[in-house]
């Protein structure tokens, strides 16, 4: 749920569910209140009919109406003193109830003098009290029940005493008691729930998301972050997992990077080492006077010659896999003629193989105006890196190497096969990775740094093509890449007719 719904959902929760527990808490009391009126005598003042059936009279000024009628059968006059009608108006204090003494038409006394003007007026007229003394009367419209003795004073006059009871009074007070205590009880309850409910619904995500965080810092990225929300949780969650995962990935990179490059050091220095030894043993050779002769004299310097294009091979290896790697090669891309191109480069090349007996065989089955837009010399290093490497692994005693090139409607691909020593089917899909060697062994003699291929791959991609292999063990493997053809744009091609 999203922190905007869960928001609103509190906000109505904290309004209507106090709203509705207290409409019920007063229905309850109401109710409540309800029974305890039917316990009083209701009487009608209006046309002197019971609206309500009734058993017995409330228990509340019972005692003090009892003994006011004992005091009037022993003494009446009794009544007559102020002391005396103090006493009993202190024992109603604490009962919500009031007393009042008529003689004749005035008030004698009274323990509440304004309310006892305000009903004086509306009491019943002596007498009346032999109608239904256990009973008392009602007054709707005031809320007032009052119990009513006649007496006579010493001097003759007509004496009532009357005990009002403000019903509403004896009802609003405890009901007053008890709706404070229920709202508070809702408000409570109301209060727990919520706060259970955010307790689970956000902190708790919040603090697993927090110890989620500690474990990153601390660098463990194995520690995951599940859930089924569709919120911000879920959002926050799932953000944090591709953030792990990610985290993770390059670390994991950084990791392999680092190893292969300890690896790219070592093979270079091995592969270093062999040529630079044998230069200092041809060297010394030379300084001792071993090469006595202009045919010795003339391998040895060979030799290091050799062995020193060895190195310059290596270290130009070297320079082109830092800027792989930095995504730095330079390029300088131009129209070139494919056909007199690759015718160039396999003179070229055809003088080194030749040394080295080895065939080179060449065939272009391209129209003559076929061009291609590529940078020439890392276009070079392509054929060159791929002619090497079939030079490495040359295991026949004629070694025979073909180039081709062929018309691919829109492209060209160029296939530049040996009759070597073959790839294995297991190693074929992983050759053009960086530092993947199929010699195991690193024998000197077909040792490597194991980035050529890999340097061969990234070239072709960034012509916009793209290279693969094909090879049989003990028979010659065949390198295929393709490069688009160069398309005049149609006003050039129009003006050209």
């Amino acid at each position: 749920m999203k922190f905007r719904t869960r928001l609103l959902v509190t906000s109505l929760t904290i309004v209507l569910v106090p709203l509705l527990l207290t409409s019920i808490a007063f229905l309850v009391v109401g109710s409540h209140v309800e029974d305890a009126e039917n316990e009083f005598g209701l009487l009608d003042r209006n046309n002197l009919s019971f609206t309500y059936t009734i058993e017995n009279y409330s228990q509340i000024t019972e005692e003090v109406l009892q003994k006011v009628k004992d005091q009037i059968t022993a003494d009446a006059s009794r009544l007559e003193d102020q002391e005396y009608l103090e006493e009993i108006s202190g024992e109603l204090n604490n009962k919500f109830s009031y007393i009042i003494v008529r003689k004749g038409n005035s008030i004698y006394y009274t323990g509440n003098t304004k309310a006892a003007e305000r009903i004086f007026d509306n009491l019943p007229e002596y007498g009346n009290d032999v109608l239904d003394s256990e009973t008392g009367y009602y007054y709707n419209d005031r809320k007032k029940l009052v119990k009513q003795i006649d007496f006579q004073f010493t001097d003759g006059s007509e004496g009532s005493f009357f005990i009002v009871a403000s019903v509403n009074s004896l009802i609003s007070k405890n009901t007053l008691k008890r709706m404070i205590c229920a709202f508070i009880l809702v408000l409570c309850l109301t209060s727990i729930v919520l706060t259970q409910w955010i307790q689970k619904g956000i902190f708790t995500p919040i603090n697993q998301l927090n110890i989620a965080m500690q474990n990153i810092a601390e660098g463990n990225l194995e520690y995951m972050l599940t859930t089924e929300e569709k919120g911000e949780i879920g959002e926050l969650y799932r953000n944090y997992e591709d953030m792990r995962l990610r985290l993770k990935e390059s670390l994991d990179e950084k990791f392999e990077h680092e190893q292969k490059n300890k690896e790219l050091v070592s093979n270079i220095s091995h592969d270093l080492k062999t040529p630079i030894t044998s230069i200092k043993g041809y060297v010394e050779g030379i300084m001792d006077g071993v090469a006595d002769t202009p045919e010795k004299m003339h391998k040895y310097i060979k030799t290091i010659y050799d062995k020193a294009n060895d190195m310059d091979r290596l270290i130009n290896e070297l320079t082109t896999y830092s800027g792989i790697d930095n995504n730095r090669i330079p390029y300088t891309f131009r129209r070139i003629n494919v056909s007199d191109y690759f015718r160039d480069c396999v003179e070229e090349v055809g003088l080194d193989l030749e040394s080295k007996h080895i065939q080179l065989n060449y065939e272009a089955l391209i129209e003559p105006s076929t061009q291609i837009v590529a940078d020439p010399e890392q276009l070079k290093r392509v054929i060159n890196n791929i002619i090497s490497n079939s030079v490495k692994y040359m295991n026949k005693e004629k070694g025979v190497i073909d180039i081709r090139i062929l018309d691919e409607v829109d492209a060209i691909r160029v296939e530049i096969e040996d009759n070597g020593m073959g790839v294995a089917a297991k190693d074929l899909p992983n050759i053009f990775e960086r530092f993947y060697r199929t010699d195991a062994s690193r024998n000197s003699s077909k040792g490597g740094s194991g980035i050529g291929l890999s340097i061969v791959k990234k070239i072709v991609e960034d012509h916009g093509g793209y290279i693969w292999a094909t090879s049989k063990e003990n028979e010659g493997t065949c390198m295929h890449f393709v490069i688009r053809k160069y398309q005049a744009p149609p006003e050039t091609q129009h003006s050209t007719h």
